[in-house]
């Protein structure tokens, strides 16, 4: 079979590797769509994994075999069989560590444990024709519906990485919510959070994004380079400032009750952390490369109470709850999806999702037709 075989920091070459032999009750799916995803860009482009890998985790596809010469497979948690359309996903906890015990499965042994591969070091291997689904990250198989598509299929595992951060905050319905960076990500946050009520004040450099973003139920949009928020020390009822107009009368302190940054920048942290309320929550989304440093007022964090939150990957115990959301189109994320490209051209897919233009937003290695 054909695969993307990363052999090196910005090193993706289109090989013939075999496809994945499969044991007892483990899953053969031939890959249909895989999205690219920042994480496998990150390692792609720093080399921060050993090679040889094939990487691609946001994966759907149709069961074309399973282990033990069976037509089907059930489950505790499903029953599948053969010619199944399914969404995988490529971490589940073990559900018994402390860990767990905790709800905090991104630190579980387990779950750092990749379930799904297309031959090497297991990576996800959704950037080739076939992947191998093991049998521990079975819990995390969802069956596509019959009009919903493999993109969406694909777009499970992200949306539930998103989901799972929206849950770590502390709101109320009719909070106001900042969410600075509107790409595919930043508009999933927008999205959720206003059907679960909240007013979001969304914000990006690009102004396409911004549109995007009202048509994803943001209740006010600002590009930050026009300085859409003073800081609190010169918040004045009787001062416009930069505070837009229509965002003063939103409570009597003129603060918002949370932050989410799904960008990492600097300058973006500070800002949240002048406009958010005393006790309000900032969440960290997109700050992953380790050594990254910023400088805060701690008193921010002791005095004011203001929580630094941050989230990192999906749960799979909310597979369900992702699946009714976007198979009903309640968040329809066919509209984040602008780019498509062979797996021939994984490397420029990769190449374009790490670079955007201001018309790319989400970019999936299509192998349906």
């Amino acid at each position: 079979m054909r695969a993307a075989v990363y052999r090196g920091a910005n090193d993706l070459r289109t090989e013939t590797v075999p496809v994945p032999a499969i044991g007892r009750n483990e899953l053969l799916v031939q890959v249909a769509a895989c999205g690219v995803c920042p994480t496998d860009i990150k390692k792609i482009h720093y080399g921060t994994v050993p090679p040889p890998r094939i990487f691609g985790h946001e994966t759907s596809g149709t069961i074309v075999k399973i282990g033990g010469g069976k037509s089907s497979l059930v489950t505790r948690h499903s029953s599948l069989k053969i010619g199944d359309r399914v969404a995988l996903h490529h971490h589940v906890p073990c559900l018994e560590c402390h860990f767990c015990w905790h709800h905090a499965f991104a630190q579980c042994a387990q779950y750092k444990r990749t379930g799904i591969t297309a031959g090497f070091e297991p990576a996800g291997g959704g950037f080739a024709e076939y992947v191998r689904v093991m049998p521990f990250v079975l819990p995390g198989v969802v069956k596509i519906p019959a009009r919903n598509t493999f993109e969406e299929g694909a777009m499970l595992e992200p949306v539930n990485t998103v989901l799972k951060a929206v849950k770590r905050l502390a709101l109320l319905p009719g909070d106001n919510v900042l969410v600075a960076g509107q790409g595919p990500i930043g508009l999933m946050f927008t999205r959720l959070l206003q059907l679960r009520g909240m007013n979001v004040l969304a914000t990006d450099l690009l102004d396409s994004r911004l549109r995007l973003a009202k048509k994803f139920g943001a209740k006010w949009t600002r590009n930050p380079e026009a300085g859409i928020l003073k800081p609190e020390s010169g918040w004045n009822k009787n001062k416009a400032g930069y505070l837009p107009s229509e965002l003063r009368p939103l409570t009597s302190d003129l603060r918002l009750d949370a932050a989410v940054l799904a960008v990492p920048s600097d300058a973006a942290l500070k800002q949240a952390f002048e406009v958010v309320r005393g006790a309000g929550q900032i969440l960290l989304f997109a700050h992953t490369k380790r050594g990254a440093m910023s400088e805060l007022d701690l008193a921010s964090i002791c005095v004011d109470e203001k929580d630094l939150l941050g989230s990192y990957s999906a749960d799979f115990t909310l597979q369900r709850e992702v699946a009714r959301l976007v198979f009903s189109r309640q968040l329809d994320v066919r509209t984040l999806i602008t780019h498509r490209f062979p797996l021939d051209q994984t490397a420029e897919a990769v190449q374009l999702a790490s670079h955007p233009t201001p018309e790319s937003l989400k970019v999936i290695v299509d192998q349906s037709s």
